[in-house]
């Protein structure tokens, strides 16, 4: 369907996936091979164009977003409260190293 979908400027299929398959970068010329079980080339154009369209859609099948549920243990209040003694702790250290300073 990807193949058909762009326009091949009567050029045929073999050539079409001569070009495919030497723009690809070395990783995926691995995995088409492996798919192959060997030189991808080596195969029959419909082959060819049925391992493609395999790992098109396993490729499809991974890009898509997983959405997880986040759920939390603790409450808004207590969170707060933590950031509150937080701040105070906070506060506390820079007053004493100004102390500190001013000594």
């Amino acid at each position: 369907d990807l193949l058909r979908a762009c326009p091949h400027h009567g050029f045929s299929e073999l050539h079409q996936l001569d070009t495919f398959y030497n723009a690809l970068n070395v990783n995926d010329q691995d995995s088409l091979n492996s798919v192959a079980g060997g030189n991808f080339l080596d195969k029959m154009s419909v082959d060819c164009l049925k391992i493609i369209e395999s790992k098109s859609k396993v490729r499809q099948t991974r890009a898509k977003a997983v959405v997880a549920k986040v759920s939390s243990n603790s409450s808004t209040p207590a969170v707060s409260a933590d950031v509150a003694e937080l701040k105070d702790m906070v506060r506390a250290l820079l007053l004493d190293k100004k102390n500190q300073y001013s000594a």
